[in-house]
């Protein structure tokens, strides 16, 4: 699926949708050769600090947690594993993903994933009323108010981006 629309409901829409959370559904063109965060950021036509991605990690001592950050920065990993009780983080090999946490690269969503796991979103959210985050397919992102979709997810904010 290439592109999705309004009427093609994800579990993270529905999870939303269930929680009567409001949140407006984004779509854009999928480029399989650009899956980055900045032409998605162009293609939905906000800017780069409004447009989160979500990345998965798994902590030496803590296990999988999930980071929320904006598409033109990158995780500080020292400082992710320092605020997460940790000695040491280390991204998620992308093969792992979809069984871990039900969702493909380019589609990962702090919503909906299979099983709960700490979630931390860069404090940048704050800079913002709202920001988007992917509806759980590649072809679209939800724009949803950062406070209500933080308190959803039990997540937390932090300084974890540079």
């Amino acid at each position: 699926m290439s592109k999705a629309t309004a009427t093609q409901k994800t579990n993270a829409m529905r999870q939303l949708d269930a929680a009567r959370i409001p949140y407006e559904v984004l779509t854009y063109e999928v480029d399989e050769s650009d899956l980055s965060g900045v032409h998605i950021a162009e293609q939905i036509g906000l800017p780069m600090p409004m447009v989160f991605k979500t990345l998965v990690a798994k902590g030496d001592k803590t296990g999988h947690l999930v980071f929320c950050i904006p598409v033109d920065r990158e995780i500080d990993l020292k400082a992710a594993a320092s605020l997460t009780g940790n000695k040491r983080i280390e991204m998620v090999h992308v093969k792992e993903l979809l069984g871990l946490t039900g969702y493909i690269r380019g589609g990962c969503s702090p919503i909906g994933m299979k099983k709960k796991f700490p979630t931390y979103f860069d404090a940048t959210a704050e800079d913002h009323e709202r920001i988007t985050v992917s509806a759980g397919v590649r072809g679209a992102q939800m724009l949803v108010d950062w406070a209500v979709l933080i308190k959803f997810v039990d997540g937390k904010l932090v300084d974890v981006a540079r």
